[in-house]
This record gives C-alpha cells, structure tokens and sequence, in this order.
C-alpha cells in the first residue's frame, strides 16, 4: 500500500510539473502583452521596456520559467498584473468561498444521490426505482447554471427565502450548493444504484444470507463496502472539478471565489494568477483523488495485498 501511494504522489508530482510547464508556455506565447494592456499600446517603448524588465518578461523563456517555478515552489505565486497585489494574497482571500461552495455542494450530493440510488437499487422495477431514476437522468440532463435560476426564482423571488445574491452568509450559499450539487447528486444516485444491484446479485451476498444474517445488515455489512468502491470514483472526480472553481454558478451568485477572479485574469492577461490558479486546481483535483485512492484500500483489502505488484 505504501509503494502504491508512493507511486501516485510520484505520478502526481510530474503531473503538476508537465502541466507547470504548458501553463507557462501558453502563457508566454499567447498574442499580446500584459505590459501593452496595463499601459496601453501606444504607450511610449521606453515605459514599455521599463515594465518589461521590472516583470521579467525581457528574458528568454526557459529562464523566466525556471525563476518562476522557483519561486512558486517556495509559496511566492508573484505579483498580479491586474491590481499589483501579491497572487498568494490574494487566493486566500478568493478560495475560502469556492471550498464552501464545493463543500457544501459535496454533501448535497451525497445526502441525495447516494440514499436515492440505495432506494431504487432495493425497490428494482418499482415505481419508486422509476421515480428514482428519471429524477437521476433529469439531474445529469440539466446543467447547473439552469437549476440555480430557477431555484432562485422559487425560492429567493417568489418566497423569499434566500437573497437572490451572495451577502456573506453561509446559509446563503445554500441555492448555489444545490444547483451545483445536482449533476454529481445525479451521477452518484445512477452509479449507485447501477453498483448495488451488481453487488447484490454476488455469491458472497447470498451466503451471507443463507447463513442467516439480516437483510439490512447484508446490504451495510457486506455489500455495501463494495459497491461504495465506484462511487467514490464519481464523488472523487466532482469534488476535485467543484474546488477547482465553478466560474457560472459563481458569477450568477456574486460569490466572490475563483471562478470570477480566473474569468478576470484571463480577460485582463494576468499571466501569474492564470498560472497559480491553474496549478492550484490541479494540485487539489490531484489531491482528492489521491484520497479516494487511499479510501479503495480501507473499502477493499485485495488492493491492499495486490498493491505492492502495481
């Protein structure tokens, strides 16, 4: 299990590295100057090379990407282009809400898809398993930035429940976290079901019935490690997309996470933001899977005992 792990974080690290290096050189090659943006393209070339050597960017570019890298490494993100305040700073400033909003769109998920899928996968060809699963399709089908307008319709316009924006407050993120929650809590619902009716038709469910243990205690005990196995893939993944940033539902919400600021960045050429917000991603997306693969082997005790032969 160890040598396994090690060999992931070995894999993760020249995953970043790779992704560093394509970041950087996009970046550098993309048409256009921040410098020309931030002083205007007719600019006098004196303040423009003046500019240029006070960011760096008159050296050549393997040098430029090594000084850079050096520094990220040591939590030196740079200076932003855009407002000339330190990346890192900034970033912690901007990543509390984007986790609570993934956090919270994490749990909904769970709560929803994983007891809507057990239900249906225990009442196969039911009304309910039909009920079940068209909610599960029609969560997959719509996209979050149409569930967030209409549940704030219902329950910001019409009730009066939430504020229609974002006003600091966690229960406020509650319609965000849904709406971005949904697909995922689709997702997970389908895989479990899919999963438990696979498990439950196994050799090792029937014995442990035939040996006379309960129904419930079969399906948490038994089965229930097993088909977890493949859900934990689907919630690995959409957890690791949501705390990259989820740019629409943010935007929609004045929520003040990554998602605007990368839109930002972006629009303005704010080459180092773009970069540390790109490699911040990764690394987080990289990181909650590298969980979900520790949590296979607690599920599983046969990745354990084959992990050293991978």
């Amino acid at each position: 299990m160890i040598r396994f792990l090690l060999q992931r974080l070995l894999m993760a690290v020249l995953t970043l590295w790779v992704l560093s290096v394509i970041t950087f050189v996009l970046g550098a090659l993309a048409p256009g100057s921040p410098v020309e943006r931030l002083l205007d393209q007719h600019a006098d070339p004196a303040k423009i090379q003046a500019l240029e050597r006070q960011y760096g960017l008159d050296r050549p570019l393997p040098e430029r990407y090594v000084v850079w890298l050096g520094k990220f490494l040591t939590g030196d993100m740079g200076i932003s282009y855009r407002d000339q305040r330190p990346v890192a700073a900034t970033l912690a400033e901007r990543y509390p809400a984007t986790a609570q909003l993934a956090l919270g769109a994490s749990l909904f998920a769970v709560l929803v898809g994983l007891p809507l899928g057990l239900i249906a996968a225990l009442r196969r060809g039911s009304w309910i398993d039909s009920v079940a699963t068209t909610m599960a399709l029609t969560g997959v089908s719509v996209p979050a930035f149409v569930v967030l307008p209409l549940l704030l319709m219902v329950f910001a316009v019409r009730l009066r429940w939430f504020p229609v924006t974002y006003e600091r407050e966690w229960w406020h993120l509650l319609l965000p976290a849904m709406a971005l929650g949904s697909r995922p809590a689709a997702l997970v619902a389908r895989m479990t079901r899919a999963s438990f009716l696979e498990t439950l038709g196994q050799d090792f469910v029937r014995t442990a019935r035939a040996k006379g243990l309960s129904w419930p205690l079969t399906v948490v005990r038994h089965a229930g490690k097993n088909a977890l196995i493949p859900v934990l893939t689907v919630l690995g993944t959409s957890v690791g997309y949501m705390l990259g940033g989820s740019f629409v539902i943010e935007r929609i919400s004045a929520i003040p996470g990554v998602g605007p600021l990368s839109i930002m960045a972006v629009n303005e050429r704010d080459y180092p933001m773009i970069q540390a917000v790109t490699l911040l991603g990764a690394a987080l997306f990289i990181a909650v899977n590298l969980l979900v693969d520790i949590l296979y082997g607690f599920l599983d005790p046969r990745l354990r005992a084959t992990a050293p032969q991978r």
